[in-house]
């Protein structure tokens, strides 16, 4: 080889190599695009919807058009999420329904069973988690509780909140560790307090998680959130939660950031048979994004509850 090529050659060579050290240091500089480039982001969308509820003429609908048709109009909305946490209100078991047909206000009307398929039709609709510490589920005694946790487990579908292991679920998504605890204000005294939430939110902050809590509090049907519930969604995300969400009053109330963490205080109806107002009808699905770091975005989805049983998006 001549010294003409050899010097072309070296000449190539370094051209190359100054270009690629370039392209490094305008990289570096607009914040590590390199490593970005290779390493995925983490992020997790996770759904949240508020009361469900399976029992009196909600039941009659399933069981005469079968029950994907109560989704028919949310099912789209449900299935782009990583996940989708809503509030079970009331046990899953084989016991003959004792509010279907009963008189609204009367004997039996609030008391609720919901039938077994009901936890493989929340599966099948991409509601993967749910909340079972609320004032109904245990309508049938603790021997409900049990089953209820038996036809979940089962179906696959996950569960936290029971009011015999006040159960915490952690998840992993997309490489975002979160942790879904409950608060019910409508346990008995000295169980289930919220000292105990604010335990399971420290000790899941200690373990490098992200604490979400999922609540049952407040004044059924008040579009406001009163005083003593708005301190406690404070005191939850002072020690540690990066999201707090509401359910039991069947309306939705204000929603706040506070310390960087988003707080709905009520979303509302989500599958429910109630429609003497405009408040009971119109609920709320919120939707946050997750990251490492905390909650990167939301975006609240209005839906409406109709006469003919299903719930849509506006």
């Amino acid at each position: 080889m001549s010294l003409k090529h050899i010097a072309l050659a070296i000449w190539v060579a370094l051209t190359v190599l100054f270009m690629a050290y370039a392209l490094f240091v305008v990289q570096e500089s607009s914040g590590h695009e390199i490593i970005s480039s290779i390493v995925p982001h983490k992020e997790a969308r996770v759904l949240f919807g508020g009361d469900m509820m399976f029992d009196r003429s909600i039941r009659q609908y399933a069981q005469q058009y079968g029950g994907d048709y109560l989704f028919d109009c949310i099912d789209g909305t449900l299935a782009g999420a990583d996940l989708v946490v809503a509030n079970l209100e009331g046990p899953i078991t084989a016991s003959p329904s004792v509010s279907v047909g009963s008189t609204p206000g009367g004997e039996g009307n609030f008391t609720f069973t919901f039938p077994i398929s009901t936890a493989a039709l929340l599966l099948k609709h991409h509601i993967g988690l749910v909340n079972l510490g609320n004032n109904h589920i245990e309508n049938f005694d603790s021997a409900g509780v049990v089953s209820t946790i038996h036809w979940l487990s089962d179906a696959g579908v996950q569960y936290f909140g029971d009011p015999i292991n006040h159960t915490v679920v952690q998840k992993d998504i997309n490489g975002v560790k979160l942790s879904f605890i409950n608060y019910n204000e409508f346990l008995p005294p000295g169980i289930g307090t919220a000292s105990t939430t604010l335990a399971q939110i420290r000790a899941e902050k200690d373990a490098g998680r992200m604490p979400v809590v999922y609540t049952h509090w407040g004044i059924e049907y008040a579009t406001t959130a009163p005083a003593y519930v708005i301190a406690l969604a404070h005191q939850f995300v002072d020690a540690g939660a990066v999201a707090v969400i509401g359910s039991h009053p069947h309306v939705v109330e204000q929603s706040e950031t506070y310390n960087n963490a988003p707080i709905y205080y009520s979303l509302g109806n989500f599958i429910f048979d109630q429609y003497f107002s405009h408040d009971v009808t119109h609920g709320l699905v919120a939707e946050l994004t997750f990251t490492p770091s905390g909650v990167s975005n939301t975006r609240e989805i209005p839906i409406e509850l109709s006469r003919d049983r299903k719930v849509c998006p506006l």
